[in-house]
């Protein structure tokens, strides 16, 4: 006979939150599906309660420095890995406030081809400032991987803008056979990463939409509203696709270690951040839904609040939809993918209206809380967000 045992427990919970600050390391394993720098605040907060966190991120961005590494190597995009890495970095290990500000540094936007290629071989060689304070042996490395990317580096590479971060990741993809999860590993290790972060897919593909009036856009940097002008109408669907230049969808599957770490996770947040293109599309690739319908942990919408150019004021409840949907085209059971949406009814706005009741139709629970402060207005307060996630595992 089996004895199912319920009990109440104040959210946030102050036992569990005192016990995750007094040894993270023990901390539980919540997985964010997530993309961009939405989540920067977040993953610095969450590492006050877990060095156990999972990060799985989109690589599908086609803007900025992205699109020139991608279109000369043929790979991933890196970037939102690197900010990732870096923002659950452990800052008070030695080095590692060096190593972050030179892999947040990118080369300027004003200087001529041979200025550039200057600059960049004083970081390779270790003259320049930035990586002369470096210490070893993450200098040695550091100057190694980039190294490594000038020699492979493309006649006619545009340097401009090229931030370091990524330079050095895509030589350590290179030379680890086009396989990025080695240098992830090794740079964790370097500066102690509070986490695991991975690449939902290790391919270089990209995402189309269709939007309401019929038209199609291909490409990530397309759709966010930052590098081409937002979109005049709505997303009505979202796929992978193998090219810029072609639409047709492809249905890439997950790898194992994706499904195990999916597997392995206390919860699974769906947080906040651009709507389609940093949540939605981490769920698109095949086995993705399977795997989140798999694990029995408890899983958890936090919308966003403010403005997304993504969403054209689409309602929460609307969302709930949407992610189930694309839940269960990627293999997941109905019903078994969302249990929990975290709202504030009281100071959050969000654009495309909150009905409680359309939300719990759809089998999904409302937890309130008071998630937008004074200081983080309009988007969510990663403190309290952090709380919440933690309180749940």
């Amino acid at each position: 006979m089996r004895l199912t045992v319920t009990r109440e427990v104040e959210i946030p919970d102050p036992f569990k939150l005192e016990l995750y600050r007094k040894a993270p390391e023990l901390g539980p394993r919540i997985l964010f599906f997530s993309g961009g720098s939405a989540l920067r605040d977040t993953s610095r907060e969450i590492i006050r309660y877990t060095r156990n966190s999972i990060h799985l991120i989109t690589p599908f961005d086609s803007g900025g420095s992205s699109a020139i590494l991608r279109k000369a190597f043929a790979m991933p995009a890196v970037g939102d890995i690197r900010n990732r890495l870096m923002a659950l970095a452990d800052q008070s290990v030695q080095g590692n406030p060096e190593i972050y500000a030179l892999f947040a540094h990118r080369l300027p936007k004003d200087l001529g081809p041979d200025e550039l290629r200057r600059e960049a071989d004083a970081m390779a060689s270790g003259a320049h400032p930035l990586v002369r304070c470096v210490p070893d042996p993450m200098r040695k490395i550091i100057r190694n991987h980039l190294h490594r990317f000038l020699e492979a580096m493309p006649d006619g590479f545009d340097l401009r803008g090229a931030s370091i971060g990524n330079l050095v990741l895509t030589a350590g993809y290179l030379d680890n056979r086009r396989r990025i999860d080695p240098v992830i590993y090794i740079f964790s290790k370097l500066v102690q990463v509070c986490g695991v972060v991975r690449p939902t897919i290790n391919k270089h593909l990209h995402l189309a939409a269709r939007l309401e009036d019929g038209r199609t856009v291909v490409g990530q940097h397309r759709m966010t509203g930052k590098e081409a002008a937002p979109l005049t109408s709505p997303i009505k669907d979202i796929w992978i696709t193998g090219s810029l230049d072609d639409e047709a969808p492809v249905r890439p599957a997950i790898r194992n270690k994706v499904r195990e770490l999916i597997a392995g996770a206390g919860l699974i947040c769906y947080p906040p951040g651009s709507f389609f293109t940093s949540v939605v599309a981490n769920l698109l690739p095949q086995g993705v839904g399977e795997a989140v319908a798999r694990n029995p942990c408890p899983k958890v919408f936090a919308p966003n609040t403010g403005h997304d150019p993504e969403s054209h004021r689409l309602s929460v409840a609307a969302q709930v939809r949407i992610l189930r949907d694309k839940l269960a085209g990627s293999g997941a059971a109905p019903g078994s993918t969302l249990d929990f949406v975290l709202l504030d009814l009281k100071n959050g706005d969000y654009p495309g209206g909150v009905n409680p009741q359309a939300i719990r139709r759809q089998g999904v629970k409302i937890i309130e809380a008071n998630l937008v402060t004074a200081e983080s207005r309009p988007r969510l307060d990663a403190r309290p967000l952090c709380e919440i996630l933690a309180s749940l595992a």
